[in-house]
């Protein structure tokens, strides 16, 4: 079988867990909320609260589809590459994956089964959405081909991703390594699109227009292009010839591109992966031996030593033993009072190959950094309801968070997995010590990507683009969001035993609130020009992100504390974000600071007073 048994166990076990039924019921709920949000909005600015007709009908379906189906895209492409990155570092880190290179599956079996194993929830989420776009489809505004494009361009991105994750993940050994790479990864394949399409490379290129190669590469604008409501003719799908929506030539052209990619990744996944695993180590030879002495012999002399001199028998040394054995060599280096922190400072904790990382993020601070410099000179543009400077800035600081967040979370996860964490708790170590420790840690690997971001925050105060009290509110926003995603990444690796649930909560509550601005901002400035009365429409939607952190954050030990800060984050979010795009960015600033910084202080403080670490020492249904 070309998929292979991994697959098939998936696929045979996944129905029998609640959790996969559950991410369906909540996908197609929160979609489901986020309408009926809508339309309370678009009811109440229509005046009156009554349709003029048809017409209004249809534009409510043609604007909820726009605003859902990104949505949907997103939602599918950091899942897919999360999943399966994180599913492919578990197996490597538990030493699973090396059992499973010593079976006679084959290369394919083991890389696409596993690949298809960790995208299977996502897939079928996917799958479950395309009867609630059909019902949007009822209300007018949006023909059925659109929808088949939209979802066949969020499947195709879907598996490129996750063969990207999958990819990065069988070559690197660290996790923090391939979720980096991961995620850095896709941001420069959404860059390279916004890049074409801005006409910087030149338009036309490759002898078409920017903004038709764009789409062809970039899966956003192939959404965007597939979502076209104009009409023509397109190539004809699988010997069918119907007419479609004319951006359907570019979304077509994409889900080759993607599907293209896809099998590409996959097969330098299936050549390489029993060449990446296991790693090449160097191993020290034993004292005495030259380093270019054949194996043969150095084995030889380990196993059969020469029998020492009776006058030179020390006591307190084995039999054939060397005096020196235990001795590293060199100077040895002074430990600080907190061993943790000093490992993570001044060892290579993750690996050298983190400079990769590092660098590939400096390519996108450049990028951004660029973006931002020219769009302060779009006089136009500065009197927008959103700033131009926050488009470009927005992606950075939200790459930084995660690379943060992800940092901080397979610190802990990576000791749980490589069977360390039960030592250390064993040890004299204070909580205080470990907390820190790894928190500091965390700070210091990923300094890059705290300091540029403030830099960058600075030199918008320094040209004026902002006065110097919003450029500090701004510095501080960032800080306490900045020290918000470590704690949070220690937080949900401390009460979830299994690392891809960890790692997926972690970074997923942090997307999950992203995702909640962007689209009830997108939603705002859509259907509403005005912002009366917008707080009951949106107040289901604030009550069920609450819950839902709630139940993500706090179910192993829930508090008051834990319960005040996740039903407060969305309702400070959508606080803030009114204040934003009203301009009262004093008020943005203490909505953030003051929510965050009480979440941040309702997960550090308990954790900080004892050792309460599910360390998944008993078996358990999801392992």
């Amino acid at each position: 079988m070309f998929i292979g048994p991994v697959f098939t166990r998936e696929a045979i076990t996944a129905p029998r867990r609640p959790q996969f039924f559950v991410a369906r019921v909540l996908l197609v709920a929160a979609l489901l909320g986020l309408a009926l949000t809508a339309w309370q909005v678009f009811v109440g600015s229509s005046g009156g609260g009554e349709l003029d007709g048809p017409g209004d009908l249809a534009r409510f379906g043609r604007v909820v589809f726009e605003l859902l189906t990104p949505l949907v895209l997103t939602v599918a492409v950091l899942f897919s590459a999360l999943f399966s990155a994180a599913a492919v570092s578990q197996e490597k880190s538990k030493g699973t994956l090396l059992l499973l290179l010593l079976t006679d599956l084959s290369n394919s079996e083991l890389v696409i089964g596993r690949l298809l194993a960790s995208l299977l929830t996502v897939l079928v989420s996917t799958l479950a959405v395309a009867p609630f776009l059909l019902l949007i489809a009822l209300l007018g505004g949006v023909d059925h081909w659109q929808i088949a494009w939209a979802l066949a361009v969020t499947v195709a991105a879907a598996l490129a991703s996750g063969s990207l994750g999958s990819m990065l993940a069988l070559w690197r050994e660290k996790t923090f390594q391939a979720l980096a790479l991961t995620a850095i990864g896709l941001v420069l394949w959404l860059a390279l699109g916004e890049v074409i399409a801005s006409g910087v490379l030149g338009t036309p290129l490759l002898g078409m227009n920017a903004d038709d190669l764009a789409a062809r590469v970039s899966p956003w604008r192939a959404l965007t292009a597939a979502m076209e409501p104009r009409w023509g003719r397109a190539p004809a799908l699988f010997g069918i010839d119907q007419p479609v929506a004319t951006g359907a030539e570019s979304a077509a052209w994409f889900v080759g591109v993607g599907v293209g990619l896809t099998m590409l990744l996959n097969a330098i996944s299936v050549g390489m992966v029993r060449v990446w695993n296991p790693s090449r180590e160097l191993r020290a030879t034993p004292a005495g031996a030259a380093s270019s002495a054949p194996r043969e012999r150095v084995i030889a002399e380990t196993i059969s030593p020469t029998a020492p001199d009776e006058s030179t028998v020390v006591v307190g040394k084995a039999r054939g033993q060397d005096a020196a054995v235990h001795h590293a060599g060199g100077q040895s280096r002074p430990v600080w009072d907190n061993p943790v922190l000093w490992r993570e400072v001044r060892t290579w904790a993750y690996g050298k190959k983190v400079l990769v990382v590092k660098a590939a993020y400096l390519v996108i601070f450049v990028v951004c950094a660029l973006a931002t410099v020219q769009t302060l000179g779009d006089a136009a543009a500065l009197r927008s309801a959103i700033p131009p400077a926050a488009l470009p800035m927005a992606p950075l600081l939200v790459v930084s968070l995660v690379l943060v967040n992800a940092l901080s979370v397979t610190s802990l996860t990576g000791e749980r997995d490589g069977k360390s964490l039960d030592l250390l708790l064993t040890t004299d170590l204070s909580p205080q010590e470990l907390i820190l420790g790894k928190l500091g840690g965390a700070f210091w690997n990923s300094r890059e990507m705290i300091v540029l971001p403030l830099l960058l925050c600075g030199y918008l105060g320094w040209v004026g683009a902002v006065s110097g009290w919003e450029l500090g509110v701004l510095m501080a926003c960032v800080v306490v969001m900045d020290v918000f995603a470590a704690v949070l990444g220690l937080h949900a690796a401390m009460i979830y035993s299994s690392s891809r649930k960890a790692i997926g909560v972690s970074v997923g509550t942090l997307l999950f609130l992203f995702l909640g601005v962007s689209t009830c901002m997108r939603m705002m400035l859509a259907l509403s020009n005005t912002f009366d009365g917008q707080l009951a429409s949106f107040l289901g939607f604030i009550v069920g992100g609450g819950l839902a952190l709630f139940v993500a954050l706090a179910w192993r030990n829930p508090s008051t504390a834990m319960a005040l800060a996740s039903f407060a984050a969305p309702f400070a979010t959508f606080y803030a974000i009114v204040s934003f795009l009203l301009g009262s960015y004093s008020l943005v600033g203490f909505a953030t600071v003051g929510t965050f910084g009480f979440a941040t202080a309702a997960m550090l403080v308990p954790a900080l007073s004892e050792f309460d670490i599910a360390t998944g020492s008993q078996p358990t249904r999801e392992d």
